[in-house]
């Protein structure tokens, strides 16, 4: 392998020399072998750090902070990366010491090399345009990368949000193909009174529509950030009109709407848009999680269980018993809402553990909320195609326990009194014999009456009644 000779703080080291990183980049590899989850995996993050370079440097040039000429060149890498060029280069462990500063020089490396080669130099040849002097230029890791970490997570939350909305017309679509089947409803696993399977499927579409306003809300909260407050929020080495400047060049470059943080030095600690923003994704992943734990119990038997829908057979289920097929896509969807609901809990924990000016825990948090919304989205993607789209109900299994249930009674309850109700509910029970048989046999009411009050359009909706029907 070739190499260059590269020096820091601590000394020399040997640089393979088609890397577009530097020696800050190869000491953190080094350091920091613990997820095995780089930076590139978020392609995301690495265009939101793109980003915020290419805004600072063009703030750094109105102002004459910067060299015209090497503002260009690093505009120009900047451009590079953020349209996906050299993304595998970023090749530090997203989980790191140091409150994010291995990524930020990962960053400043990559730009700087690429802009040196754009000048007609070698990778390295640093006296011509350096990493830190002139790609860092008015920037600390303590703004450039929560800066960053707010855009990416907007970027990441723009595909997960089309992904859930596309969910969402799969359940709805469900929800009138299944609008005739007439089922029980069930509290706390028992029968409780008719419904739709239909009303079931909409009902799942619409919980899962209200988080996407939720995450919309969520998103305008990371608009805020701490861009130009350097290393504490108080702007040291910056101009005065550069904060501004370079979040407008911010939110032009990113088609965000980002504003400075009214207090530079309280955004600089304060983890609170982070802490939201991954309560909001926790919520989602319960409910996707209430979503499939339901469809397991619906398609639970197929001959001993609930059996009322059938799902897409996706792979063998066992190695020993024949025949067995498993609800693996909801078996998955239920594990990827455990991690996320994890995740938040580290995303808290490390919140809390700030301490004085900075948050030094910040790479966990940023690590989580970006892989929660990228298993969020596989999982969403994944619960539509191979789930959702191809469940089919048991129209006869639903017709079935409707039939033998004793919910129904409580549509009768207006009419015939709780007493009555109660009464025939128990000896239903006791006997087997239908609700309508024990009712038509006491001359409770007429067969007539009973079949229009056990009709779906009595039971499934609100239904005004007299008083005198009642005691008739």
């Amino acid at each position: 392998m070739r190499t260059r000779l590269e020096h820091d703080l601590l000394g020399d080291m040997e640089i393979d020399s088609d890397a577009w990183y530097g020696i800050q980049t190869q000491r953190a590899v080094d350091n920091f072998a613990i997820t095995g989850v780089p930076i590139s995996h978020f392609p995301q993050l690495v265009q939101a750090l793109a980003m915020v370079k290419m805004a600072a440097a063009k703030a750094n040039t109105d102002l004459g902070s910067l060299d015209p000429y090497k503002s260009q060149a690093i505009i120009a890498a900047c451009e590079d990366i953020r349209d996906g060029h050299l993304h595998d280069q970023f090749v530090v462990d997203l989980i790191q010491g140091g409150a994010g500063t291995s990524t930020n020089m990962n960053a400043n490396e990559v730009i700087a090399n690429l802009a040196l080669e754009k000048l007609g130099h070698g990778k390295g040849q640093y006296q011509f345009l350096h990493p830190n002097d002139d790609v860092n230029r008015s920037q600390s890791t303590n703004d450039a990368y929560p800066s960053a970490a707010c855009l990416a997570i907007q970027l990441a939350a723009d595909p997960l949000i089309e992904t859930i909305r596309s969910l969402i017309n799969a359940l709805s679509a469900k929800g009138r193909e299944f609008s005739d089947v007439v089922k029980m409803g069930r509290t706390q696993m028992q029968d409780a009174v008719p419904m739709t399977l239909g009303q079931e499927f909409e009902a799942f579409a619409v919980t899962l529509s209200e988080d996407i306003d939720r995450l919309g809300e969520a998103s305008k909260l990371l608009c805020e950030i701490n861009l130009g407050g350097t290393a504490i929020g108080t702007g040291i080495n910056t101009h005065p009109q550069y904060a501004a400047l370079a979040v407008n060049y911010l939110a032009e470059i990113s088609g965000k709407p980002m504003v400075p943080a009214t207090n530079l030095v309280e955004a600089t600690s304060d983890m609170g848009a982070f802490v939201l923003f991954s309560g909001v994704l926790r919520r989602f992943a319960i409910k996707l999680s209430k979503i499939a734990n339901d469809l397991r119990l619906l398609s639970s038997g197929p001959r001993t269980g609930f059996g009322e829908i059938r799902l897409p057979p996706m792979q063998p289920g066992s190695s020993i018993m024949p025949g067995k097929v498993n609800p693996v896509i909801p078996e998955a969807v239920n594990q990827t809402a455990y991690q996320v609901i994890a995740s938040d809990l580290a995303v808290t924990l490390a919140a809390e553990a700030g301490q004085l000016q900075l948050n030094a825990m910040e790479p966990l948090i940023i690590y989580n909320l970006l892989n929660s919304m990228k298993m969020l989205g596989s999982a969403c993607s994944m619960l539509e195609t191979r789930c959702i789209q191809g469940i089919e109900a048991d129209r006869e299994r639903c017709a079935e326990l409707m039939d033998r249930s004793i919910g129904c009674i409580t549509a009768l309850v207006p009419h015939i009194g709780y007493g009555n109700a109660s009464r025939i509910a128990q000896i239903a029970l006791h006997t087997g014999r239908t609700v309508r048989e024990l009712v038509l046999s006491e001359k409770l009411l007429s067969e007539a009456e009973l079949e229009h009050l056990l009709s779906p359009q009595s039971m499934l909706a609100p239904q005004a009644f007299t008083l005198e029907k009642r005691n008739g």
